[in-house]
């Protein structure tokens, strides 16, 4: 197992639910600090490594977020189920039956399974209904609510998928959980180390924000720390390859390279630095995809509107199956994702920023 891969199964496999992210911070600043100048953090938990090139150059922010989708106990029933309250866009269908691990404030975590009423009982016409979540319930094999409070679990205690990482087809894909948006942290920190030997002629901030999946607020914090002159959002997006997308008018697709995206719910890129990303992309012979996203959106969302407006772009890869326990993503992606960003960093002095604010 190579350094890149190590670095996506370690940041893979930690629990941060949003609100959560400590070990995920803790495991990020051990990558961040050998390559920065200094590391630091906002109140939240967002955390940046800094890099001079140019002390007088544009500031360059670059982050991924550290949270996953999960959630959190919020009621203890009588017989010992845990009742939750999703932190994060959940689709039930992809919930039941599937293993969950719950922390707990002093007595460690706990393993559950998400459970509800058995479908042999259900009358016909609900059979087919995707089940709400309302009626899901987590089991961690108590019997009484007397035996949740031994075990340390309360009202508040985070929960995340439990579920490991692993390659396909001799290492050109990864799967695992929370990819989104750990691949875009690992993205982060690959982009510092290729440009370890490199001049560049700005002051790069790379690293990851907290609470992404719960309303981009952690954008808001690393923002006034950092106080950017260009940002990017370094998140993932949706493959349309799978079975159902026939008809569907997007032809993004996984291992086919990196994504930028052109239009979300909450940021339109501003022009001059999508055009900057897709003219380099073209220069290093890298397909860039692009899609237009009306249902989601990035840490973007509050970085372009920082300040007087902060020159934003979200980028990152096309990954199959995100927001369930376990998604898929290409390792060519990941690398070209880098090449490009790194690239793009190398050009960012004082008068290509002038250029892209005249657009």
């Amino acid at each position: 197992m190579d350094a890149t891969v190590k670095m996506i199964k370690e940041l893979s496999e930690l629990h941060g639910a949003p609100g959560f992210e400590r070990d995920v911070r803790k495991k990020m600043e051990e990558y961040l600090l050998p390559l920065s100048d200094e590391v630091i953090t906002d109140r939240l938990g967002g955390i940046v490594g800094k890099k001079t090139g140019e002390a007088q150059g544009p500031k360059i922010m670059l982050v991924g977020h550290l949270d996953e989708v999960g959630w959190m106990v919020t009621h203890v029933t009588k017989g010992g189920f845990l009742r939750i309250q999703p932190l994060g866009g959940w689709w039930p269908h992809v919930m039941l039956g599937q293993r969950v691990r719950i922390r707990t404030r002093k007595n460690g975590e706990h393993i559950g399974l998400i459970g509800s009423k058995a479908p042999h009982v259900l009358k016909v016409e609900d059979r087919a209904k995707v089940l709400e979540m309302k009626d899901m319930f987590i089991d961690v094999g108590a019997k009484s609510r007397e035996e949740i409070e031994e075990m340390g679990i309360r009202p508040g205690d985070p929960i995340t998928p439990e579920a490991d990482f692993f390659e396909m087809r001799d290492g050109a894909f990864w799967a695992g959980k929370a990819l989104d948006n750990r691949a875009g942290c690992a993205l982060a920190v690959e982009v510092m180390k290729r440009l370890q030997e490199e001049n560049h002629p700005n002051v790069v901030y790379s690293g990851a924000t907290v609470q992404e999946e719960v309303g981009s607020r952690g954008a808001i914090t690393i923002s006034n720390l950092v106080n950017p002159d260009i940002a990017f959002a370094l998140d993932v997006g949706i493959a349309y390859d799978t079975p159902g997308f026939e008809l569907y008018p997007r032809d993004v697709k996984m291992d086919e390279g990196p994504l930028a995206m052109i239009f979300d719910a909450k940021m339109i890129p501003q022009v001059g630095l999508r055009d900057l990303v897709m003219d380099t992309a073209k220069e290093l012979g890298i397909h860039l995809q692009v899609d237009a996203l009306a249902g989601g959106a990035t840490d973007g969302a509050n970085t372009h509107i920082h300040g007087i407006g902060c020159p934003t772009i979200a980028m990152g890869f096309a990954l199959r199956y995100i927001h369930t326990h376990t998604a898929m993503m290409s390792r060519k992606d990941f690398e070209q994702a880098a090449d490009l960003v790194a690239a793009v960093i190398k050009k960012l002095d004082n008068k290509v920023l002038e250029e892209i604010l005249d657009r």
